[in-house]
């Protein structure tokens, strides 16, 4: 057993640090375009967002980028709230050229959906995607644009970070993120990206109707960013890219409760589950057996004393493993990791690790107000 156990826990060390090489790899842009050439649609659906809706409108009317050079197109999702009488409060003060549409469902995928309504209507060769719930930096396009003159991509992937007050469930929430964004930006540093997130997503119009856009997918809830990114590489390997910049962060609110970050990743983890993409699933696999494994050592500790010494030195290997990953994420984002918190999260994430795979195995789960099976 204990033989395994190594194998185990230095399998998932191999990983981690090829991650945190190609996160390493990949160059930090800082250019910003002092002349603007690219035009962009900015998409963003929406559900009962009246709480977070003020916050995104503030930093959108405070993009440092030319009013003609784009449009926001908002798409309702069935709101029951405020959330449309905000945004038309927005449209009537701005001259920001910002439009509100009904979404047209057509599948079992409210964003989807809602996503290729408003490019349908769009006017800009460029989509991008973020959430009602996010917060877009000054210069982002700014930044996405000097990114796209340079390197000529057809999607682009960005940097999403979570607001936190250092409450337990935000600090989790937090770390969490920084070791997706880690996956996210060190496989693209390794030329095999596995990640993207909505919040932060931009692809040319003419390459997402080119790939039929979410067709095949679109029967899955969610899956809106990497579905679509599995798709664009396969067609233009060289042409998908992240764009690392700081001027690019889109910060994102954090779920306000245990139940809802659960069914949030039950969400995320119901998708990643029909990828077809060996190295993601031989990833997810092993993250899956070491935390597992990881839970089982007070047990082994107990029951096998004579050999705690071991156990103990794979449980730091673990912590100190994570620790390096985070913590370089965390330099990226100007976010301070602390060592010690990783003797509380070790665990906490573990045992939120197995009752994520369980549940987007067996169960269903809610979002936004509506359940969904695990088709």
């Amino acid at each position: 057993m204990i033989l395994g156990l190594l194998i185990l826990f230095f399998a998932y060390f191999f990983c981690m640090m090829a991650l945190l090489y190609g996160f390493k790899k990949l160059p930090i842009f800082s250019e910003v375009a002092s002349q603007p050439s690219t035009h962009f649609t900015i998409i963003i659906p929406f559900r009962n967002e009246a709480k977070n809706l003020p916050n995104l409108l503030s930093s959108i009317e405070k993009l440092n980028y030319p009013s003609e050079f784009f449009e926001i197109i908002f798409v309702n999702d069935a709101s029951e709230d405020d959330s449309e009488a905000i945004i038309l409060a927005a449209i009537d003060r701005n001259d920001i050229s910002i439009k509100l549409i009904q979404n047209k469902r057509i599948s079992n995928s409210p964003k989807k959906d809602a996503i290729t309504e408003a490019i349908r209507l769009s006017n800009m060769e460029w989509i991008l995607t973020t959430d009602a719930d996010c917060s877009l930096p000054e210069n982002w396009l700014k930044s996405l644009d000097a990114f796209i003159r340079k390197h000529n991509p057809v999607m682009v992937a960005g940097p999403v970070i979570y607001s936190t007050d250092n409450t337990l469930l935000e600090n989790f929430q937090q770390l969490d993120g920084l070791s997706l964004q880690a996956v996210t930006i060190g496989s693209f540093g390794l030329l095999i990206p596995l990640l993207s997130n909505g919040a932060n997503l931009a692809y040319q119009k003419e390459t997402f109707l080119k790939v039929n856009g979410f067709t095949g997918n679109n029967h899955i809830a969610s899956g809106d960013d990497i579905f679509l990114l599995e798709k664009m590489k396969k067609v233009f390997p060289k042409r998908v890219k992240f764009l690392k910049s700081r001027e690019a962060i889109v910060i994102t609110q954090p779920q306000t409760s245990w139940k809802n970050l659960v069914n949030q990743h039950i969400r995320w983890a119901s998708k990643t589950s029909k990828i077809k993409n060996s190295f993601s699933t031989i990833l997810g696999l092993l993250v899956f057996l070491t935390n597992l494994s990881l839970l089982g050592l007070p047990i082994f500790m107990i029951f096998d004393a004579e050999n705690m010494g071991i156990y103990v030195l794979l449980l730091y290997f673990k912590i100190l493993t994570d620790y390096l990953v985070v913590r370089q994420t965390g330099l990226f984002f100007e976010e301070k990791v602390s060592f010690w918190k990783f003797h509380i999260q070790t665990f906490i994430y573990a045992a939120f690790v197995l009752r994520v795979v369980v549940g987007s195995l067996w169960g269903n789960y809610n979002w936004k107000g509506r359940s969904y099976g695990n088709r």
